[in-house]
């Protein structure tokens, strides 16, 4: 996705974008690792604050919620640094 213009010189000057379609798809997918984690540790809360609820303490919301999360976090730093340009060998 290159874009050329002019500049004042008249030399033809070539614009690209920084990341290409491989690191958005890698992006997107973190973002939605990230946003399900963050769903998945939502809830379990009491209109009543004299009654405890133990359910904030299940594996969902300790494990696997931070879990997805770190992934996803992960994985937006592999999209940012990945290379598309980079040749396999």
């Amino acid at each position: 996705m290159a874009k050329k213009q002019n500049n004042p010189n008249g030399q033809a000057v070539k614009h690209e974008f920084i990341f290409h379609k491989k690191n958005y798809i890698f992006m997107f997918l973190g973002i939605a690792f990230i946003a399900l984690g963050f769903i998945l540790m939502a809830g379990g809360g009491s209109s009543d604050p004299n009654v405890f609820n133990a359910d904030i303490f299940n594996f969902r919301r300790i494990r696997l919620a931070p879990t997805l999360v770190l992934i996803g976090l992960g994985i937006e730093i592999y999209a940012i640094l990945l290379n598309p340009h980079k040749k396999n060998k």
